[in-house]
C-alpha cells in the first residue's frame, strides 16, 4: 500500500481486490417510493411517544411555536440534502457530503455526529416500546428489558438476512403506523377541546401565561422535543448506493418522506393534548393510548402504535449500520466494522452499535436518551448545512440533478435553527449533552491520533473526494 496526500491527512490507496469485495451492499434494491416509505419509517415513532416530553419543558403552546420552527428547518434541510444526494449518492449520507466539502475531519465530524444520533436513537425508542407493551399486559411484562432485548436480537437479525427482505418488512410495518394514526384522529377528534391545551398551571417565569406556562426559555427548551417528530428522515440518503437511480429516487424519496411527517406532526400535536390534556400527557410513555381513554380504539391504536415504533426502531438499526459500514469501509473507523455477509448486509455494523443501544436502553430513560440523539443530530444538521453552502460557493458547476430552491438561503436558515437546537439539548439535560460531546470529542481524537493516515482511497466517499481534487487541480 502506498500513501499519498490528501485533505487534512493522508489517503491510503489499496491494491487488494479482496477488500472492497468483502464490503459490498446489494445495488438497485429501492425506488423512490421504498425510500420514501424509509423515510417516514426512521421517525412515524415520534408520533407515538417522545415528542409530548416537550409539553413539560413549553407547555403547548411553547411546544407548538417549537414544532413549527424545526418542522421549516427540516424543510430547509432536505431540501439541501435533496441536492447533495442527487450530486454524492454514497452511503455515507451526511459524511459523504462534509467530506467533500470540509476534508477528511468534516467528513469524520459529521459522521461521528450521526452515529451518535443512530445508535442513541434505537435505545431511546426501546423505552417506549417497553412502555407500550406494559400497558397491553402482553405476557404479564412488567421489566421492559427483556423486551429491550428481544427487539434488538430480532430486528438486527432480520436485518442480517439482507437489505431488500427489511425494507420490504419497514415498508409494510410504516403502513400499518400510519393507518393507525388515522384510526387515533377518528377516533379523538371527536373528544377535543382547546381548553385542554393550556391545562398547565403557568409558572412565573418570564412571557409566562396559559399557552406558555413555563414562558419564553420554554419555546427553546422544548426544541429537542419538537426534533423528535422528524429526527432520522435525513437517513434516507444512506441507502444511496442500494436504490435505483439514486441520483433523482433519493431527493424524491426525502422530500415525499417529509412531506407526510408534516402532515403526521401537526395531526398528534393537536389531538394528544387537546384530547387527553396537556399536563396529563407531559410525562405520558404512550400519549395516544392514554389520551383516548379506555375502549375499542384504545386498544387497536395501543397495537398500532406498537408497529410505529417498531418501525423506527428497525429503520434506524438500518440507519447506523449504513453509516458505520460507510465510516469503517473508508477507513474512517476499525476496517472489520464494514465486512459484509453473503446477503451483502454489514455484520459488525448491525451487532455493535446494537449491544451499545441494549445497554443505553437499560436505562430506562427515555427523556434523557432522546435528548442525546437529538444532540447527535443537531450537531450533523450544523455540519451538513455548513456542506451544502461550502459546495455551492465552491463548486458551482458541480453537476446537480436537483437543486435546491432558494440555495444557500434556506441551508442558511436550516444551519442557524440547527445551532441553536445544539445549544437547547444543554438547556434540558446538560449532563446528557456534556456526555454526548466527549463521546465525540474521544471520536474525533482516535481519528486525529490514528485513522487519518489510514484511509482508503478505494471507498466511494474518497473517490468522491478525489475527483474533486483532480478537477480542481486541472482548473
Amino acid at each position: 500500500m502506498s500513501d499519498t496526500e490528501s485533505g487534512a491527512g493522508h489517503v491510503q490507496g489499496t491494491d487488494d481486490a479482496d477488500y472492497l469485495s468483502k464490503r459490498q451492499l446489494k445495488t438497485g434494491t429501492a425506488g423512490w417510493v421504498l425510500l420514501a416509505g424509509l423515510g417516514v419509517s426512521y421517525v412515524i415513532s415520534g408520533d407515538y411517544s417522545g415528542w409530548n416530553f416537550g409539553l413539560a419543558e413549553g407547555g403547548f403552546g411553547g411546544l407548538a411555536i417549537a414544532a413549527v420552527i424545526i418542522a421549516a428547518m427540516y424543510v430547509a434541510m432536505v431540501l439541501g440534502m435533496a441536492e447533495m444526494s442527487s450530486a454524492l449518492p454514497a452511503t455515507g449520507g451526511g459524511y459523504t457530503f462534509a467530506r467533500r466539502a470540509l476534508g477528511t475531519w468534516g467528513g469524520m465530524a459529521t459522521g461521528t455526529a450521526v452515529l451518535i444520533e443512530y445508535a442513541i436513537a434505537p435505545a431511546a425508542i426501546a423505552t417506549f416500546i417497553g412502555a407500550y407493551v406494559e400497558s397491553l399486559g402482553l405476557f404479564g411484562i412488567t421489566d421492559g428489558w427483556w423486551v429491550y432485548l428481544a427487539a434488538y436480537a430480532l430486528f438486527i437479525g432480520i436485518h442480517l438476512a439482507g437489505v431488500g427482505e427489511a425494507l420490504k418488512v419497514m415498508f409494510v410495518i410504516t403502513a400499518i403506523a400510519l393507518v393507525g394514526l388515522i384510526i387515533f384522529a377518528l377516533a379523538a377528534i371527536g373528544d377535543f377541546s382547546v381548553a385542554n391545551l393550556t391545562d398547565i398551571t403557568p409558572t412565573d417565569a418570564a412571557g409566562a401565561g396559559p399557552w406558555l406556562p413555563y414562558g419564553y426559555l420554554g419555546i427553546w427548551a422544548a426544541i429537542p422535543f419538537a426534533i423528535w417528530f422528524f429526527l432520522a428522515v435525513e437517513g434516507v440518503p444512506l441507502a444511496a448506493e442500494e436504490a435505483k437511480d439514486p441520483a433523482h429516487n433519493v431527493p424524491r424519496g426525502i422530500i415525499a418522506a417529509m412531506s407526510v411527517l408534516v402532515v403526521t406532526c401537526v395531526l398528534v400535536l393537536l389531538l394528544v393534548p387537546g384530547v387527553g390534556g396537556a399536563d396529563a400527557m407531559k410525562e405520558s410513555g404512550n400519549p395516544l393510548v392514554e389520551a383516548l381513554g379506555d375502549g375499542g380504539a384504545h386498544t387497536v391504536v395501543n397495537y398500532i402504535g406498537l408497529a410505529g415504533l417498531i418501525a423506527s426502531f428497525f429503520s434506524i438499526i438500518y440507519a447506523y449500520s449504513r453509516q458505520l459500514f460507510a465510516l469503517s469501509r473508508a477507513g474512517y473507523l476499525p476496517k472489520s466494522l464494514s465486512v459484509t455477509n453473503s446477503r451483502k448486509a454489514p455484520t459488525l455494523a448491525l451487532i455493535v452499535p446494537g449491544i451499545i443501544g441494549f445497554l443505553l436502553s437499560l436505562t430506562g430513560q427515555g427523556a434523557m436518551l432522546l435528548n442525546m440523539a437529538v444532540f447527535g443530530a443537531a450537531l450533523s444538521y450544523v455540519l451538513m448545512m455548513l456542506s451544502h453552502i461550502v459546495l455551492r460557493v465552491r463548486e458551482p458547476e458541480m453537476d446537480r440533478p436537483y437543486r435546491t430552491p432558494g440555495g444557500v438561503v434556506t441551508t442558511g436558515f436550516a444551519l442557524t435553527i440547527a445551532v441553536l437546537a445544539v445549544i437547547a439539548t444543554f438547556l434540558v439535560d446538560v449532563r446528557a449533552a456534556g456526555g454526548c460531546l466527549i463521546v465525540f470529542a474521544l471520536f474525533m481524537a482516535y481519528f486525529g491520533a490514528y485513522s487519518r493516515r489510514r484511509l482508503v482511497f478505494a471507498s466511494a466517499d474518497e473517490e468522491f473526494a478525489a475527483i474533486a481534487d483532480a478537477e480542481k487541480g486541472l482548473s
